[in-house]
């Protein structure tokens, strides 16, 4: 039985090192200030997956080789902005599909379908909010037609390896064979890059990952001051990990209602919210056949620092 939000936050704060779940930043809130993210310089994980969406849309469809109509199922869809240069791209050389964007956050979804509406009138769309595989399992079971599973983003890099495998495993037994899976990775390469896109000088990361602190406080009674908190992240370019923390600039101690539990905080102790792990092409091969897919081909940028790779059901 899945944890509550309430029993992670306990397990998690109880720890030693104390960590919280990065799958936890993506509130309302959180899903605003991820915007900001994607937005700036620094980040260039979106110009680059943009850079795939507008170029190689057509390759993608080819590759895949869906000649009737299929769906298009996007894990986590967000705003859908490098989704929706796809979707412009596939709807002018005539694909015939639905676009089925998931969400946990009504909001996105809302405001999503309306830019959808806005951009790509002819667009045939099926909007959902909730788990993602709840979600797939009902989508197929509506129509006998092959899906196209898209995980954007770079969010698989959230997880630790041995997680990646599970959530991939997962996605594996929630979908027929055929089906294919788009997975956005983001790849080795300079590590300054890398840094100054998880740590970026206008403290816009900062507020994502201390909004966490923010949601504990509103949703489970505690009683964080936020402004007793920082914000830390580093890149170790030897295994690909970039990991952020909240740390606690004094001694103190916070209640949590719904734990029924108070927590310590030393000076300076750390609580590891957030892995957004680079991966080798190689690496990328190897993840997707323990999970049991077949690898079928890398979709690089133009800069060669990010690949959508598309794996197939067997």
């Amino acid at each position: 039985m899945e944890k509550t939000f309430a029993e992670e936050v306990e397990e998690g704060l109880s720890a030693n090192p104390k960590f919280l779940s990065s799958k936890y930043h993506y509130d309302d809130e959180g899903s605003r200030i991820f915007q900001e993210i994607m937005a700036m310089d620094e980040y260039y994980l979106t110009d680059c997956e943009m850079d795939i969406m507008k170029n190689r849309a057509s390759e993608i469809h080819r590759a895949a080789g869906f000649t009737g109509h299929f769906n298009i199922i996007e894990l986590g869809a967000g705003d859908g902005l490098k989704t929706k240069e796809l979707l412009r791209n596939l709807l002018e050389i005539g694909a015939d599909f639905t676009y089925v964007p998931i969400d946990i956050s009504e909001e996105a979804i809302d405001l999503l379908v309306k830019s959808m509406n806005e951009s790509l009138p002819s667009l045939k769309m099926n909007p959902q909010v909730g788990d993602y595989f709840e979600v797939m399992d009902k989508i197929e079971g509506q129509a006998n037609c092959p899906n196209m599973v898209l995980f954007l983003g770079s969010n698989i890099g959230n997880f630790r390896p041995e997680w990646a495998v599970d959530i991939l495993q997962h996605m594996n037994e929630h979908m027929r064979s055929g089906d294919k899976l788009i997975i956005g990775f983001d790849l080795m390469k300079d590590p300054n890059l890398i840094r100054a896109a998880y740590y970026d000088s206008d403290g816009i990361t900062a507020r994502f990952n201390l909004n966490l602190l923010t949601r504990i406080n509103r949703e489970l009674g505690g009683n964080f001051n936020i402004k007793k908190f920082g914000f830390y992240s580093f890149y170790n370019p030897a295994n690909g990990d970039v990991r952020s923390f909240l740390f606690s600039k004094e001694q103190q101690e916070v209640e949590i209602t719904a734990t029924s539990k108070s927590f310590k905080f030393e000076k300076d102790e750390m609580i590891w919210t957030e892995l957004s792990k680079k991966y080798s092409l190689s690496g990328i091969e190897k993840l997707g056949a323990d999970a049991g897919f077949q690898f079928e081909k890398h979709f690089l940028d133009s800069n060669e620092y990010f690949s959508d790779t598309l794996f197939a059901k067997p």
